[in-house]
């Protein structure tokens, strides 16, 4: 059984810096790029990043570039987004997912249950 758990979501001051994890565990982990999403209340699910199965290849969406970093610990079967100089637009529920092969945007088949990132002015 494929499961994946976010954690290390809070509440921060804007500037502030939080890093989420992600744990996998029921797949081959090297083999798999994980990317991160967020939903914010009311509106759509939005790719932040994704990283490629080796850790080598990363990606971003335009509104976090320069600000967030993707990477993954293949011996440890864990993802990681750090996220630096946030804002409060980026409070959100932020998902980590898992797949096999490009495009890394969208399409993932195995999901977690999200965690939520809260930015105070």
């Amino acid at each position: 059984q494929v499961q994946l758990v976010e954690s290390g979501g809070g509440l921060v001051q804007a500037g502030g810096s939080l890093r989420l994890s992600c744990v996998v565990s029921g797949l081959q982990f090297d083999e798999y790029a994980v990317g991160w999403f967020r939903q914010a209340a009311g509106k759509s699910r939005e790719f932040v990043a994704a990283v490629s199965w080796g850790g080598s290849s990363k990606y971003y969406g335009d509104s976090v570039k320069g600000r967030f970093t993707v990477s993954k610990d293949n011996d440890k079967n864990t993802a990681f987004l750090q996220m630096d100089n946030l804002k409060p637009e980026d409070s959100a529920v932020y998902y980590c997912a898992a797949k096999e092969s490009p495009p890394f945007y969208n399409d993932y088949p195995y999901w977690g249950r999200g965690t939520q990132v809260t930015v105070s002015s």
